[in-house]
């Protein structure tokens, strides 16, 4: 505060005295009230492996799972733990995990980053819950995925605003938006999003760390890329993939090659020769709804924990929300606005009405002529 004070940044210093310092104030009283009683003495006997991963984990930004958990029994059940999130997308959640089991098990280059992909397919049908699932599943936490989005990078200029503006120029200061970012979180999942908008002078860069798993800022720094995903999601295509859908919700093979065809005239060979797999997402279909629902649920419910409430659909409401929210153009996009209007707005008015109390929980049906939902507390 009194830092700001002198440079006469007045809202910087009014920022953080009447914003910032009452709310660590207010942290550290809460802290104060949840450690008396407990065991206050500055030295132990004994310090438990806990804590040793704890502290390594503030010191090197490496996730605390990562140094207790065993990582072989981690890689080998991840496809079980990414398909508890992702609905739909079997064949690419079974090659993206068999590409990490090869990194993991020494097979692959090492240097490189632990796997790269190209995501391919229509607006929400999973391709960036899939990189989110993997973020949390090896990296302990969804916080642990940076996400670029490469229509900020159309222009040759914006290069530099990855690895940093050279010196004497405007920004050289303040690092690269990619480098600074692995540089913070050397163990995460890096999203670039619509990866065709990027000017190909991109390309160079996203080449460089294909092949050598490191890249060197403006400042001369060397960032290491080999403890990260990298994921690219397109739209290219995507349009043959809605309509390539056979019976049984398989691509066809000649929708697929079609993909192909368009992906190979966008980008370099080299470059995707690099990546280790591109995957093509499938339009979800009615079947995989239910299964979003369920997920978009039980993600309202996490955040009614604090009030000790939950939400529960009954199997009329939920097929009433999936028929009515479903679109096989735009995926679950749509379905999770019809939830949000729907459903949580019927929630949040019977909560505000004091409908309900602690432990209560709040059942969605479908109203007695079929027309809309209706809520109701239930013990």
């Amino acid at each position: 505060i009194q830092d700001a004070q002198q440079k006469y940044d007045l809202n910087r210093a009014a920022e953080l005295q009447y914003g910032k310092l009452p709310q660590l104030q207010k942290e550290l009283a809460a802290e104060e009230e949840k450690v008396r009683g407990e065991d206050l003495s500055l030295v132990h006997e004994s310090v438990t492996e806990d804590e040793i991963a704890r502290i390594i984990s503030k010191w090197t930004g490496i996730p605390v799972a990562k140094l207790t958990e065993s990582e072989r029994s981690k890689t080998l059940h991840l496809d079980e733990i990414l398909h508890k999130r992702v609905i739909g997308q079997d064949e690419g959640v079974e090659l993206v995990t068999e590409a990490i089991i090869r990194s993991k098990a020494g097979i692959k280059d090492p240097s490189k980053p632990i796997g790269s992909f190209l995501f391919l397919g229509p607006t929400g049908v999973g391709k960036t819950e899939l990189a989110k699932a993997l973020a949390e599943a090896l990296f302990d936490d969804e916080s642990n995925m940076v996400r670029i989005d490469m229509s900020e990078y159309m222009e040759k200029h914006s290069v530099s605003r990855l690895i940093g503006a050279p010196p004497g120029y405007v920004g050289y200061d303040e690092g690269g938006q990619l480098t600074e970012a692995v540089r913070r979180k050397p163990y995460s999942v890096v999203l670039f999003d619509e990866v065709e908008k990027a000017h190909p002078d991109v390309f160079n860069v996203l080449l460089q760390v294909l092949d050598d798993g490191r890249i060197t800022d403006s400042q001369g720094r060397t960032v290491d890329f080999k403890n990260t995903i990298l994921i690219m999601t397109s739209n290219i295509g995507s349009q043959y993939l809605l309509e390539g859908i056979d019976d049984k919700g398989n691509i066809k093979p000649e929708a697929a090659q079609m993909v192909m065809n368009d992906l190979r005239a966008h980008f370099r060979p080299e470059f995707l020769n690099r990546l280790d797999e591109t995957i093509l997402f499938k339009p979800l279909t009615r079947e995989n709804i239910g299964g979003i629902v369920d997920l978009l649920v039980a993600d309202v419910n996490r955040r009614l924990a604090d009030r000790e409430l939950s939400i529960r659909l009954t199997d009329e409401a939920k097929t009433y929300v999936a028929d009515n929210g479903y679109d096989p153009v735009y995926g679950a996009r749509p379905l999770k606005r019809y939830l949000q209007k729907n459903v949580e707005t019927l929630a949040a008015r019977l909560i505000l009405n004091d409908g309900v109390r602690a432990g209560n929980t709040i059942v969605i049906d479908v109203k007695p002529d079929g027309n809309g939902l209706t809520a109701r507390a239930e013990e």
